[in-house]
């Protein structure tokens, strides 16, 4: 849209420009949906930073949503579609359906540590042991977009839209979830204590 209104500006400078269809609506929705899509991020972050009593495991478990926006954009990018408002709301479910499989080593892997085992086992097991949840739940979220991506009929470009974002994002993020999250936990778990030092030192100090 850019591009165009660049050109009808230097060719035809007194000419004006109206928006109709998809460009129309794009132009209204597009701050908005910016916004939410922030807010959105703020508020995923916000809720796991409440469930993982942390700051630094909820920033680990985030890394999956830039993956899975690039993976929905390069589904945009294989079928020829472009970046508009379905897209948009497409990419904001991804938040949530990407951050699900980051949940899920992340907090299984602070469970084993909290049982006692030290980070790399911890981190090694947890990526082990829910591989097969991640891939079922991711599976089955990309069949049940398929419809969307094969659908015809009216409206059958719209659904595309929204079905080719999600199963690309789903599928990249969940490929590169299973090698990234386990070690950027590792990373960051470094020099730290076990998820129950606190009350272990408490205990201590009790039967003093």
């Amino acid at each position: 849209m850019k591009f165009l209104v660049g050109v009808v500006e230097q060719n035809t400078p007194k000419a004006r420009i109206a928006y109709k269809g998809e460009s129309e609506e794009y132009k209204k929705t597009n701050t908005e949906l910016y916004v939410i899509f922030v807010l959105a991020l703020i508020t995923a972050y916000l809720a796991m930073s409440a469930q993982f009593e942390s700051w630094r495991h909820p920033l680990t478990i985030m890394l999956t949503v830039p993956m899975a926006i690039l993976g929905g954009l390069l589904g945009l990018l294989v079928v020829g579609s472009s970046l508009n408002v379905y897209s948009q709301i497409a990419l904001i479910i991804l938040i949530g359906l990407s951050a699900k499989n980051g949940i899920l080593i992340v907090e299984f892997a602070n469970q084993l540590r909290k049982e006692g085992k030290n980070l790399e086992v911890a981190v090694f097991e947890a990526a082990a042991i829910r591989l097969r949840p991640i891939l079922m739940t991711s599976i089955s979220t990309i069949i049940g977009v398929l419809p969307l991506i094969l659908g015809t009929g009216p409206g059958a470009a719209s659904r595309l839209t929204v079905g080719i974002t999600i199963f690309g994002g789903m599928l990249f993020s969940t490929f590169f979830t299973l090698f990234v999250i386990p070690t950027v936990y590792s990373i960051i778990g470094k020099g730290t204590q076990r998820i129950d030092a606190v009350e272990i030192e408490l205990k201590k100090q009790l039967k003093k």
